[in-house]
């Protein structure tokens, strides 16, 4: 419909004789109408798709990852413009909701009253629909939006922005409830990376909570030291992504929701989303309590149990680890053990933590009050990091080396040593 138009104009200007100019230049030589990013954008909206590329869109134009030029939005996404003919995205969202799986990985675009679904970069079949269809009680004409699953918010929710209103829609119940974040900025459009939420707004963008709006310290910064490689600007934290052969793990574990985090020195990584990029973060942001890195993790009933020296510290699992009142507690009070402790693992569905001390595993039964040592058995390798129990086995790392077996009891029995495997960049974000 726009190249029809814009056909149409020209064809009526040359007719009449008038003198059609062609578009402005820009210093580079470049159609000044693309926009440059690196010169600083307010972004209409931002998304990753079902891979994991993150887009970045502004009037009729959008930025496949964080570098590149800017291309039209139509040759991704045609029917924004096709169908609609408005020229550009009001806000969008990636859905990333197991328990949805007809809209599972779709990404959702909002522009004015209506709404479209992509999946695949294809548009699904009977979209694109009025909003009140697909989100009731939502507002349309939209700022931003972004989803937010159960764990980070109280349940899975999208929320909706509209000025400095926050509108938390609720996938399953498809209830609303509306908020007022006056001291957020705010936000043209909204992203939800690596567990951390970000608020775009002119070419800054401020991290927040997903549930109460609080504002991190340190913020608002530009987006261009951090979401897009552009001349004379830099991730100051930026650190070397180590080598797999370097690579020295203190601490693994994965919570009741199924994140798995592993933790070396003063920084951790989530690594269940090594779709959207892997990315170290001070212990501290998660555990504020945590100064000193950890010896050995391990999760239990909603609960993570960080250990350190002589002292457990326990956080309870909602929207953010919580530090439980009166913690942190001596590994004796707690669990019954002398500190400190190489490594712990504790397998899904079991109440047996087993805690490796040297060349020993003490188990400690966790229902049990007071907690004590059940067991205590010899191990056939020592210097152990960290473990990790999963279906398939338990892995035992050392150093950038791990050893597999299929149960806590096959390493407690054996005798001889497996032959130990390689970390891998698949693993663990590191370079092979």
């Amino acid at each position: 419909m726009k190249l029809f138009t814009k056909t149409l104009i020209l064809c009526l200007a040359l007719g009449l004789g008038i003198a059609v100019p062609a578009p402005s230049p820009d210093l580079a030589g470049n159609d000044a109408a693309v926009p440059d990013r690196c010169a600083g954008v307010e972004f209409d909206a931002i998304a990753p798709d079902e891979n994991g590329d993150m887009f970045f869109f502004k009037g009729e134009y959008l930025w496949k990852g964080f570098h590149g030029p800017a291309q039209r939005s139509n040759e991704t996404f045609k029917e924004l413009d096709d169908i609609h003919d408005i020229g550009h995205v009001d806000a969008a969202f990636r859905m990333h909701n197991t328990l949805k799986p007809d809209d599972h990985d779709h990404i959702y675009f909002f522009l004015d009253d209506r709404v479209f679904s992509y999946y695949n970069r294809s548009l699904e079949d009977g979209y694109p629909k009025k909003m009140v269809d697909d989100f009731p009680g939502v507002p349309d004409h939209l700022d931003a939006a972004v989803e937010c699953p159960k764990g980070e918010c109280t349940t899975d929710s999208v929320l909706f922005f509209k000025g400095q209103d926050v509108h938390v829609y609720d996938i399953v119940t498809k209830t609303v409830k509306t908020k007022t974040w006056s001291h957020l900025p705010p936000c043209t459009s909204v992203v939800q990376w690596l567990e951390h939420y970000y608020c775009f707004h002119g070419h800054n963008f401020t991290r927040f909570h997903p549930v109460t709006g609080e504002v991190d310290p340190g913020y608002p910064k530009d987006a261009r030291h951090y979401f897009m490689k552009c001349p004379n600007f830099g991730h100051g934290g930026d650190s070397k992504v180590p080598k797999c052969s370097e690579i020295k793990l203190d601490a693994i574990t994965t919570d009741d929701s199924g994140k798995t985090y592993y933790f070396e020195g003063s920084s951790f990584m989530r690594l269940d989303t090594h779709r959207d990029g892997l990315h170290g973060f001070p212990i501290t942001r998660a555990w504020k309590e945590v100064t000193s890195g950890v010896d050995a993790v391990f999760s239990y009933q909603n609960k993570m149990y960080l250990m350190k020296d002589e002292k457990v510290y326990i956080y309870k699992g909602d929207a953010r680890y919580t530090l439980i009142e009166g913690y942190p507690k001596t590994l004796k009070e707690e669990l019954g053990i002398e500190g400190p402790v190489s490594a712990s693992f504790l397998c899904p569905n079991e109440h047996t933590v087993h805690i490796i001390q040297g060349n020993r595993m003490r188990d400690v039964d966790l229902s049990a009050t007071p907690r004590a040592v059940t067991n205590d058995v010899p191990l056939p390798i020592s210097d152990i990091d960290a473990a990790l129990c999963g279906a398939d086995g338990v892995k035992v790392f050392k150093g950038a080396q791990f050893y597999q077996y299929d149960s806590p009891m096959i390493l407690a029995m054996g005798r001889i040593l497996v032959e130990p495997q390689n970390i891998t960049s698949a693993m663990m974000g590191c370079q092979d």
